[in-house]
């Protein structure tokens, strides 16, 4: 009669025991399982530079940490010292405020007729440019009516005009084209600008 197998439950590998040990295969490679030779350590809580990657595990657990690999592709790979927890947290929490920052954006639309005057069209440009500082983009188009299409240019100078009151809050997303009897343009906000880091002497 064959006797019952045993369950054998080994150890980690490497033997170390992080602050973080994962029930299932983690987002990012930590601390037992990051198997390269070394890596460049970033971060506030430790000097910036090249490690073995045993000195940088033994640097995490003093501090009770945890080792994450955050750019695997890097030579060598980039690592952070972090609670892992957080850091996931943290980064899911970003990418919801994107994910609700983005679904919050809306498409508006700004109607031109050819003969547009001068005080609606300041008018509906004073809309427009609240839009784009909303982050939302516009659409402006011109709407023909019966024999207006004949005179397409009209409304294609409408279009170019606003772009150009517009410049400063968004940029066109394309020349104005004609579809049936509108032309349309679109407008996307323009996205901040960083500012370049000063250069120190």
């Amino acid at each position: 009669m064959a006797l019952p197998k045993k369950t054998i439950i080994k150890a980690g590998p490497g033997g170390f025991r992080g602050k973080f040990m994962p029930r299932k295969e983690p987002e990012h490679r930590i601390n037992q399982y990051i198997r390269v030779p070394q890596v460049r350590l970033v971060g506030d809580n430790v000097t910036v530079g090249i490690y073995p990657t045993q000195e940088a595990m033994r640097i995490a657990q003093q501090l009770q940490l945890d080792l994450v690999e955050i750019s695997p592709q890097a030579d060598p790979p980039v690592c952070k010292i972090v609670d892992y927890n957080k850091f996931l947290y943290d980064k899911k929490k970003k990418e919801k405020e994107m994910k609700a920052k983005s679904k919050s954006a809306e498409l508006k639309e700004i109607r031109f007729t050819p003969g547009t005057d001068d005080h609606d069209f300041d008018f509906k440009a004073r809309h427009a440019e609240n839009f784009l500082k909303e982050g939302n983009k516009v659409k402006a188009y011109v709407q023909f009516k019966g024999r207006a299409i004949m005179f397409k240019e009209r409304g294609e100078l409408v279009l170019l005009k606003f772009a150009e009151r517009l410049a400063e809050f968004g940029q066109v997303e394309g020349l104005p084209k004609l579809e049936g009897k509108r032309m349309l343009m679109v407008i996307a906000p323009k996205t901040a600008k960083k500012k370049a880091p000063k250069e120190t002497e």
